[in-house]
């Protein structure tokens, strides 16, 4: 039996790791054979699904493999977290993310992330990672800030935050939200070079963190963010059983997959189903965003009907800080 255990990019690297271009992709594991997959989510790609069974807890991942749950915990469908709260405990003890593997030897990057005009956070990654984390996190335009020991990238975070009022996160609808009101490529560069250059004039500086010359690199092609539209996408909501998705793939923002759905579909509607739709390759041409980490523990299989039956709503403006649901897992 396979569960998916949600979005991943990956791909394009030779040797290890799977083969295809670099981009989304959905995981999948399956416990009785201890084996695993992807499937990757290209623009275009038609998907018909349905949830079966109860979400479950996925486990945890140590090192590069799954440890199962060894209680077979039922988890939310509603929620981002794929864990259930005693296997994100033991998660957690030994985590970066938590403060709890303060010994970390490996080198760490310090970056500045931009998600839209005003949306600027800084972060630490793993320097072995690259850019991963920051595509991971859905980050459209970045700049590294400086090389270091862990705890020497922990201060200078932390020096940005109170020096600078820079944040560590911002909620996953504010990064949504500004997704649609984008500005050219200069205007994002030249937004994080200013605060690169006042990131770099601050005093207490770690000594021990190497700074990293100002040089802005984008994802807006990645992401495929102009085929997103300015106004107009809904959400979709968590799965339960027997919900299904029916949909094309339109383009993917981090662990954001934006659909267009089959048949017609309104805000705060139960589901995309009946009516003649707008138009666009025999669908009903609403485009909804998932947040996929919401089919982490489902078993997926075919869609039995024409349309989706997922609940949509009106996509919320969020504002403030906060990652929401999820935190900052996979930081590094």
């Amino acid at each position: 039996m396979w569960r998916c255990t949600g979005p991943r990019w990956s791909g394009g690297r030779p040797g290890a790791g799977p083969e295809g271009p670099f981009g989304q992709r959905l995981g999948w594991y399956c416990a009785e054979r201890g084996e695993e997959r992807e499937s990757l989510l290209p623009a275009g790609r038609a998907l018909a699904f349905a949830a079966l069974g109860e979400r479950r807890c996925l486990g945890v991942r140590r090192g590069g493999r799954w440890i199962v749950c060894p209680y077979g915990a039922e988890i939310d469908g509603a929620a981002a977290k794929d864990q259930c709260p005693r296997c994100a405990r033991l998660d957690r003890s030994r985590s970066v993310a938590a403060d709890t593997m303060a010994d970390d030897p490996r080198p760490y990057g310090v970056y500045l992330a931009y998600f839209g005009p005003g949306l600027l956070k800084v972060g630490i990654t793993a320097a072995e990672r690259g850019t991963a984390r920051l595509v991971e996190q859905g980050a459209v335009a970045y700049a590294w800030l400086g090389r270091g020991p862990l705890m020497a990238a922990r201060r200078a975070e932390a020096l940005l935050g109170s020096a600078l009022g820079v944040p560590d996160r911002f909620a996953k609808e504010a990064k949504r939200a500004a997704r649609g009101a984008l500005p050219p490529l200069p205007e994002r560069a030249g937004e994080l070079a200013q605060l690169h250059r006042a990131a770099r004039r601050l005093a207490g500086w770690p000594e021990t963190l190497d700074p990293v010359e100002f040089a802005c690199g984008d994802h807006a092609e990645l992401f495929g963010l102009e085929r997103i539209p300015a106004v107009g996408v809904v959400e979709l909501g968590g799965l339960t059983a027997g919900a299904e998705i029916v949909a094309e793939v339109v383009a993917g923002v981090g662990a954001d997959v934006y659909l267009r759905l089959v048949g017609e579909a309104g805000a705060e509607g139960r589901g995309a189903g009946g009516g003649s739709g707008r138009g666009g390759s025999g669908t009903g041409g609403v485009v909804a965003v998932l947040d996929a980490r919401l089919l982490a523990g489902w078993v997926l299989g075919a869609a039995r009907g024409p349309v989706t039956t997922v609940p949509v709503r009106a996509a919320a403006r969020g504002e403030g800080r906060g990652e929401g649901e999820g935190g900052q897992e996979g930081l590094f």
